[in-house]
């Protein structure tokens, strides 16, 4: 049974979509969700399309937005908007939202590009207290979502954010817009580019694009947890044990090279000082810390609400990245899970909100040219104590430490980019700016 929100007399509705929280090929049998996006209903048009986005499918295009083309005046970037002929866009319903289009229709793929994209938006627009403009937005008013079968890859440029899908499973085709995680982890990097920008310099640190990945996977990890159906099952599939192998702590970026990054990782920042390849893997020592401190302000609020003992938390931190942590730990977590369920599903939505909010508030305060691991946990320091007083400074000075950052920075990259890799791809390419 759907149960609507309640709405005051003075409030409007949100517009409805169906939203897989995973690609509905990871989970057989996978229903959408029922969202609701910020734009009122009846604002958003048939494409979808609204004041931010668009969302189209285009028909018979094969070169992707980013590529260089011959013009006019010679070489020039590809880029929006696509004027050739489109697929059906599908329409709004009587009260302009699109839950009434089947999974199966082709045009459910707009849809769910459309509303994975605007609902990652909205989350963090709420984190951060304000509108996130485009850091296009001096060439486009507004996102292209576009839809390009024969891409096996998602991709955000100037103006667009392009997704193909791959046949690496047989002969099914499995379309990267039906992957909430893809497309939250490419409207990641957007807000990164918009809040803290590019590097004035052509050779940006590793650690630059290596924040840019951790920050688009915690966009994406952050917003996935606004699905009620995603706390429920990871609460549920581990008791409230945020450590084991769930799908919170798991979460892909299915690129071309179908990679696999794990949240709750061991990685350290010294496995990286003599260098290193990939921006992606140089990424899991910060994602790792960000992970364990959501964890570990999980734990405080359940202490906090009395549903576990300060003893149980301290012989979690105890514990913590030894052979005995499961062994131990998940009968208590059984046990405690099974008295209060409630408890811990509020505990994770404000550990959840808590971390959103101090990694708006931190990004606000980097450059992109000065961008370093310990600079990022000293910005959530100075956040902590603007908010808290520091009540949260040993939990992040020990995670950090843990991961040995600000003791060892990265090497030097230690082969070309490849094109797996951000620093050479179409996301950070912009078009020379043009003369007045």
């Amino acid at each position: 049974m759907t149960i609507w929100p309640d709405y005051s007399e003075n409030e409007t509705p949100g517009t409805r979509f169906l939203l897989y929280p995973q690609s509905p090929y990871l989970e057989p049998g996978l229903k959408p969700e029922l969202v609701e996006i910020s734009a009122p209903q009846g604002t958003i048009g048939p494409g979808p399309s609204g004041p931010r986005m668009y969302a189209m499918y285009p028909i018979d295009k094969t070169t992707p937005y980013g590529a260089m083309i011959e013009g006019e005046d010679g070489p020039q970037m590809y880029l929006p908007a696509w004027d050739g002929y489109i697929l059906p866009p599908p329409e709004p319903d009587e009260f302009g939202n699109f839950i009434h289009i089947d999974p199966d229709d082709p045009a459910f793929e707009a849809a769910h590009l459309f509303g994975s994209a605007h609902f990652t938006m909205d989350v963090w627009e709420g984190y951060f207290g304000r509108s996130i403009p485009w850091h296009f937005e001096r060439d486009f008013e507004r996102l292209e979502l576009s839809l390009l079968p024969g891409l096996d890859n998602a991709h955000i440029g100037w103006g667009f954010l392009e997704t193909g899908g791959t046949r690496e499973h047989g002969d099914e085709y499995r379309p990267y817009s039906l992957n909430f995680d893809v497309v939250a982890h490419e409207i990641g990097h957007a807000i990164i580019y918009s809040v803290i920008g590019l590097p004035s310099e052509d050779d940006a640190t590793g650690e630059y694009y290596g924040f840019h990945e951790s920050a688009a996977d915690m966009v994406a990890l952050l917003a996935s947890l606004h699905f009620g159906s995603v706390v429920d099952e990871v609460l549920k599939n581990t008791r409230g044990n945020l450590y084991t192998y769930n799908r919170l702590s798991r979460f892909a970026e299915l690129s071309q090279n179908a990679q696999i990054r794990i949240a709750a990782n061991d990685r350290t920042l010294s496995e990286f000082s003599h260098g290193w390849s990939s921006e992606h893997a140089l990424s899991e020592p910060l994602t790792g810390a960000m992970f364990d401190i959501l964890v570990d302000i999980y734990h405080e609020r359940l202490v906090a609400h009395g549903v576990i003992n300060p003893e149980m938390e301290d012989l979690s931190d105890e514990l913590e990245g030894t052979e005995e942590y499961n062994a131990i730990m998940q009968d208590l977590f059984d046990e405690h899970y099974a008295a209060n369920p409630e408890g811990f599903r509020v505990a994770l939505i404000e550990a959840r909100d808590l971390l959103g909010s101090y990694l708006a508030d931190a990004w606000e305060k980097l450059d992109a040219d000065l961008l370093s691991y310990f600079g990022v946990e000293r910005a959530l320091v100075v956040v902590d104590q603007e908010i808290t007083g520091g009540a949260f400074r040993q939990i992040i000075e020990s995670n950090f430490r843990m991961r040995e950052i600000g003791l060892t920075r990265p090497g030097p990259r230690l082969t070309k980019p490849d094109g797996s890799s951000h620093a050479a791809s179409v996301r950070t390419l912009s078009p020379e700016v043009k003369e007045p």
